[in-house]
Parts: structure tokens; sequence; C-alpha cells
């Protein structure tokens, strides 16, 4: 049996300026590598600023119609106010590369990194920070906005304020942890959904046939037990973590996108409340390497759930740390046949693109985990692709999944 997906599918990858680019000197993350305070540095990454193009055929030859990648804020604006023309000129070369591979580009404005003085004037928690992003936002539309179509704001705000403001999430190590506390968490998603609307505004003014969303950081909550207290857990993390920010932004989005890796078990304790929500498996269950959960039924609710909002879907991130490579096939399969059993059923999804093109640079992680359906050779730089890049371009190639 072939599970075909919908006419004008988006297939592709993604990835991100700082885990790619290499040498962004410019924003808070570069800065927190050189003084210790994350343990890795990122320094040339995959140096994909100069490669690009190189990394581009090699998603055309996986059958790549589309593909997500973000403008670094810092290298747009280095300092308050000053934009830099030639930073636009190189993020305009990229696009026009994508295009003439025939590849839809999906440009994400803000990926976790802010540029070092943005950071040093408070940061999200400064309450300038929603004209300040909305400014950058505006500038860079006003440059490239013929060139881009569908253009996501703001990648995963509730992963980002979730950890830089409680700790809570997939990492153990972010800049700028010092104030953890939940009156800050509050804050930060207050201006980071001002941040959105402003820019949603803004961009829709310039450009009124643009599609513009964000990307959530979707994870889907298990029980590991049906009593009160659990459900009580339940529901306060699968709001914090799956609706706060896409209720308070459902009328400035014209898209909702999602990230989807693997799902939460809530397990209460009152001996060690800490424990209650934690990123461990299940012992019956396969995992990734690094240990995160591989669950593909979650994929399903998750794309389900986003239904209540009334806007097409995309799945912007989905993949699996696999050095191997002996999972990720079966991995893309699995979750691809659970996202089409959610299409079957009335979701309006237009595109899934995979984490990630390459390895890189994964923040905490460093270069250990190992993402791409790409190997990435960081001494020398070489590209090698992988055997699930093959299983991936014969879907992307047939708009179906056989099984």
């Amino acid at each position: 049996m072939n599970l075909k997906f919908p006419e004008n599918f988006f297939w592709g990858c993604a990835t991100s300026a700082h885990q790619v680019e290499g040498n962004n000197k410019n924003n808070d993350w570069w800065r927190a590598e050189q003084i210790g305070e994350v343990p890795y540095k990122s320094e040339e990454a995959c140096d994909s600023y100069n490669r690009y193009q190189e990394d581009f055929d090699l998603a055309k030859k996986m059958h790549n119609n589309a593909h997500r990648f973000s403008i670094e804020w810092s290298r747009i604006e280095p300092r308050e106010g000053n934009f830099n023309q030639n930073e636009i000129e190189h993020y305009r070369k990229v696009i026009h590369a994508l295009k003439e591979r025939g590849m839809e580009p999906f440009v994400t404005l803000h990926h976790f990194t802010n540029p070092i003085w943005f950071a040093d004037i408070g940061g999200w928690a400064n309450k300038k920070a929603p004209f300040y992003f909305a400014r950058y936002a505006e500038y860079v539309v006003k440059n490239l906005g013929e060139e881009v179509k569908y253009w996501i704001t703001i990648n995963e705000p509730n992963v980002y304020v979730g950890m830089l403001a409680l700790g809570y999430g997939p990492w153990t190590h972010w800049p700028d942890q010092s104030r953890k506390n939940f009156f800050r968490f509050m804050r930060l998603a207050k201006n980071m959904t001002k941040a959105h609307k402003k820019a949603y505004k803004k961009i829709k003014k310039l450009q009124p046939n643009s599609f513009v969303g964000l990307n959530h950081g979707n994870v889907f909550v298990g029980r590991a037990n049906n009593n009160l207290v659990t459900y009580f857990v339940w529901f306060l993390v699968n709001w914090f973590k799956n609706k706060l920010f896409l209720n308070k932004v459902a009328r400035y989005l014209d898209f909702v996108g999602f990230s989807y890796y693997t799902r939460v078990i809530i397990t209460p304790s009152f001996s060690n409340p800490e424990t209650w929500v934690r990123w461990e498996h299940k012992d019956d269950r396969p995992v990734a390497d690094g240990g995160w959960e591989i669950y593909p039924q979650g994929i399903y609710f998750v794309t389900k759930q986003a239904m209540r909002y009334k806007k097409p879907i995309f799945i912007f991130e989905n993949g699996i740390a696999d050095a191997d490579d002996d999972q990720r096939s079966m991995f893309i399969k699995n979750h691809l046949r659970w996202l089409h059993k959610a299409i079957s059923e009335g979701a309006d999804v237009r595109g899934y693109f995979y984490w990630s093109l390459l390895d890189n640079f994964e923040w905490a992680e460093g270069f250990k985990q190992k993402f791409g359906l790409v190997e990435v050779n960081f001494n020398t730089f070489e590209r090698k692709a992988r055997p699930s890049s093959i299983f991936y371009a014969q879907i992307c190639k047939d708009n179906e999944l056989k099984i």
C-alpha cells in the first residue's frame, strides 16, 4: 500500500544559521561559548556560510522542493540600529541559490540567537524587545520580501523561554540562565508574543500576499499514570509547552508550524518535584542517540491538536540523532505514516521538513548528536550523504510513502 500526500506538498530539510554557518561572532551564543558559559564552541560549524551551494545541491539530489533556513539577526544588525547591507546581499544569494534549484525558501527570522547589543540591554526581558525585533524584521522584509513568500518569525518561543527562564527543556546549559523564575518566564513569553504580532503586522503591510507564522516547539506529553496529581501536572505542562504561545497569537498566523521529536513523561513525586517532567524514555521503547524516546504516534497527536486553529499546518522540524544511521529511515517512515493518518482525517498539512539536512552544532550538545541526512566531517567539512537520504529522496520524488 502506498500513502499519497497532498498535491503540491512541500518536502524539505531544515537548518539554522548559528548551527551551520560558522563564525557568528556577534551573537550571544558565540560569546557564551568563548567564556565557557556553555560547554562547546561552534567555531566554523559546517562552514555553510561559504558552502551553501554545495549543501543545496545535496538537498536537490534528495528531490527537496523546499528548504527552511534562518537569517542571523546579529549579521544583519551587528550594532543597534546599524544594518549591514552586505549581509542582506549574502542572504539574497542564498535565496537565489535555492530558487535556482527549484526549492521554495522558508525563512526564519529568529532561531535562538540574539545580537550581543540586544542581549546586553536585557534581551527579551527588555520592554522594548518587541520594537527592536519588529524593526529588524521590517528591514529584512523590505530588502528581501520580493524573494520570499513564507516567513517564520520566531523559532520555538516556548522552548526558548522555558530554557532561559526556567531551565526546563532538553538541554542543561543555556546562555544567561542566572535569573530563573516563573515571573521572568511570563515576562519573556509576553515580549516574544508581542514581537511576533508586531513583526506579523509589518510583514503583511509590506508583503500582503506573504504567509507568516512561527515554529512552535511542540512536545507530546505522556502521563505515566492517571491519578489526579498526574493529570494536573500533565495539564499544566501541556498548556505551557503546547498551547501558551499559539493561543495568544492565533489571530496573527497564516499557518501553524511546529517541531516534533519526542514526548515527555509525567511522573509526580512528592519527594522530588524536579523529576515530575522527564525526557527519559519508557523502558520498552526504542531511543535515539542521547536517550530521547522514539514515539512516532506523537506527531499524529500534535497535528490533530493543531487543527483547532483552523490554519494550514507545517512540520518544520522532525528528526533523530542517529550517528550509525540505522534507525533514521524507519524513524522517517513511521512518523510519516502517523502524519498521513492525521491528513486522512482532515488535517491541512502543507509540508514536512526533516531536521536536519546536515550534522551540525546542536547547541549544548555540541557536535555529538548526528541529526543529518548528510554526514559532515568537521575537520575537512566534507559532506557525505547517508543511506537514509536515499530513502527520504524517494519519498520526496514520489510524493508518497511506500509501506
